[in-house]
């Protein structure tokens, strides 16, 4: 069987620790791009508007990542059947499955718009958001919720790409939208002063557009993978004696909806939702604790939780890379190379929390100036650098937490893992809810590093137990 493109983008082949790095290096890149224009609107706000425009994006942003990373984790763990197919060589069924994603996420981002849409409102009262900054965060989130199909298909299709070896198209497209969202919350904020409206339109906008260019070249890259009962003669030239043209054509049994697909998709994509989100699932779930001391100390904890969240990309990605790197080997029927990709991946995360802790150890002040003005928000700064100085020593678990997830993710194995995401949730709002009324906000990250400690020696446990190497998704 031809397998075209095997040396360039397959993973299972190649000395694994090199093939992880490079293949996750344009996810880092890209992710850290897509955080870059999130972050930008609340430096813009909070320096062109003020403190409770900060605070009513801030407001908004615990709900709003958790659809990101509801789209990020949908794609991702749709994205395991296509790399199991991918490297199996069976590629009539990869681009059944492309589709088969594509078309039901499709449906559940619009049903997922129109929810948020009607009920914004009710949901940031129940955050108990404070009555000052109500008002613009309901009108930031209707905005976002129009534009939330485009950030759904966005993130399946950047999954895609992953999914067939190709992390640098989805890094090219993230940095043109990255730049042009920047331009246009500049545009919209200072000259045309739409406030919080105009950097939700700005990232509507610039989510569209990406997601249409994403379409386009993905459509063009399927193309490119010809199966043996794929290929047919051009008519014309067969029968004048002239060399046959090979095309992709349809061929029997490749659909563009497969049910049957799509249950073992959403088998892996549902606990790959949760744990992608329970970063953003916790955030919302804690938000009235944080609310509750203000909106002072809301805008500090926003400004901390943005520089968080791109701290936490590179373990992200790391594990989504291996959660790649997993499936097309498992497909291939090579558990041995993901032993040995897990163990390379454990190095790069070290290394990247290393890095980490010393940018934030020694730039939190400058970094949280950039949010805020230090003496005419004084809480709020004071709130910022106090949370990063201590998340600072933390990352590294995340980062092992995400490649020992990557593994029973990309193998198909979803029980433990799931209950693994779940403890880590249980642990973060319980810890942050009880202990608040001793420890203050501290308690809300406190609570993250326990999570997240708790989530890896449960996912630990069940990769130490080789179960997961007897998982197949496809056959």
């Amino acid at each position: 069987m031809k397998k075209e493109r095997k040396s360039k983008e397959s993973m299972v082949t190649g000395a694994p620790g090199k093939t992880l790095f490079f293949f996750a290096l344009p996810m880092i890149l890209g992710n850290l791009f897509q955080q870059f224009y999130n972050m930008a609107d609340s430096v813009i706000v909070g320096r062109f508007v003020g403190e409770n425009a900060l605070a009513a994006v801030g407001a908004s942003y615990a709900l709003t990542t958790v659809f990101v990373m509801l789209a990020i984790g949908g794609g991702t763990g749709s994205s395991v059947v296509t790399s199991q197919y991918l490297g199996a060589g069976k590629y009539r069924k990869m681009k059944t499955s492309v589709s088969t994603a594509l078309i039901s996420f499709l449906g559940v981002s619009i049903v997922l718009a129109l929810f948020g849409y009607c009920f914004s409102g009710i949901i940031l009262h129940l955050l108990k958001t404070p009555d000052n900054i109500i008002g613009a965060a309901v009108t930031y989130l209707k905005i976002y919720f129009c534009g939330l199909p485009f950030l759904f298909m966005y993130n399946v299709l950047a999954a895609m790409f992953n999914a067939v070896g190709d992390s640098r198209t989805p890094l090219c497209l993230l940095i043109f939208s990255s730049l042009l969202n920047v331009a246009l919350d500049i545009f919209f904020v200072t000259q045309l002063a739409w406030g919080v409206s105009g950097v939700a339109v700005a990232t509507v906008l610039a989510q569209g557009i990406s997601a249409l260019l994403s379409f386009g070249l993905l459509i063009l890259r399927l193309k490119g993978y010809v199966e043996e009962g794929d290929a047919v003669q051009e008519p014309s030239k067969a029968d004048s004696g002239e060399t046959p043209d090979l095309r992709t054509q349809p061929a029997a049994g490749n659909f563009l909806f497969d049910i049957h697909m799509l249950g073992k998709m959403i088998r892996v994509a549902i606990p790959t939702m949760l744990q992608q989100s329970i970063v953003s699932v916790g955030m919302l779930l804690v938000q009235s604790v944080v609310n509750g001391f203000g909106s002072s100390v809301l805008a500090g904890y926003t400004a901390g939780t943005r520089i968080e969240s791109i701290c936490i990309v590179p373990m992200i990605a790391t594990g989504n890379a291996v959660s790649t790197f997993t499936a097309q080997n498992m497909g291939a029927g090579s558990p041995k190379r993901v032993r040995q990709g897990y163990r390379a991946a454990r190095w790069i995360v070290y290394g990247f929390a290393a890095l980490i802790c010393v940018i934030l150890l020694l730039g939190k002040n400058p970094i949280i100036g950039a949010f805020l003005d230090g003496e005419a928000n004084g809480a709020a700064y004071e709130t910022g650098v106090s949370y990063l100085s201590f998340i600072a020593f933390f990352f590294v678990c995340i980062g092992l937490k995400a490649t020992t997830d990557g593994v029973l993710r990309g193998s198909g194995d979803v029980v433990v893992f799931t209950a693994a995401n779940l403890v880590n949730l249980a642990i973060r709002v319980a810890v942050a809810n009880l202990c608040a009324p001793f420890w203050g906000v501290a308690a809300v990250w406190y609570a993250v590093p326990m999570g997240w400690t708790a989530n890896y020696l449960i996912s630990l446990c069940r990769y130490l137990s080789g179960k997961w190497s007897e998982k197949r998704l496809i056959h």
